[in-house]
């Protein structure tokens, strides 16, 4: 039993609340007013000259039609300085500390080794891939919710 007891405190000490997650891409807000009637025009038109067309086709351009505009991710504005991100370079991940900009260059170091200074052209970043480390509340509740349970079943135990 005191050998579970001493596992189960250990992993606490291993669990941690900060995760690393990606920011949520912004789409544009769809268009009002005569463009938007416009489009609507034009959209028609195409699926009209699509019926005759093969179904593969028609497939693929219906797709691109539904698909809203993502705005595109300026790698400057989403790394910003003495915060924790997860970053992808050259298909080799890295678990970073931003320094600072430098012109198109990030100069970071290695979370847990200062000493290694990386340096990354803004072009050789994974925009995509891009995740800052955040406090995460449901992993946060669920920790929380094993303790009390944990603490109640000690009581228990000691009770009975």
């Amino acid at each position: 039993m005191q050998k579970y007891l001493y596992l189960i405190i250990l992993s606490f000490f291993v669990t941690s609340c900060y995760t690393y997650q990606r920011k949520k891409q912004v789409t544009l807000p769809p268009e009002t007013g005569q463009d938007s009637k416009k489009k609507a025009v034009d959209e028609k038109i195409a699926s009209a000259q699509l019926s005759n067309a093969p179904t593969e086709v028609q497939n693929m351009n219906s797709k691109v039609v539904n698909q809203q505009q993502l705005v595109p991710i300026n790698i400057q504005n989403e790394l910003q300085p003495t915060k924790n991100y997860k970053i992808k370079v050259d298909n080799r991940s890295y678990k970073i500390i931003v320094d600072k900009w430098e012109g198109d260059t990030l100069v970071a170091h290695q979370l847990h080794r200062p000493e290694a200074i990386l340096k990354f052209n803004k072009n050789q970043i994974n925009a995509e891939s891009i995740a800052e480390k955040r406090f995460s509340k449901p992993l946060s509740d669920i920790i929380t919710i094993l303790v009390y349970g944990g603490i109640g079943v000690g009581i228990y135990m000691l009770l009975r």
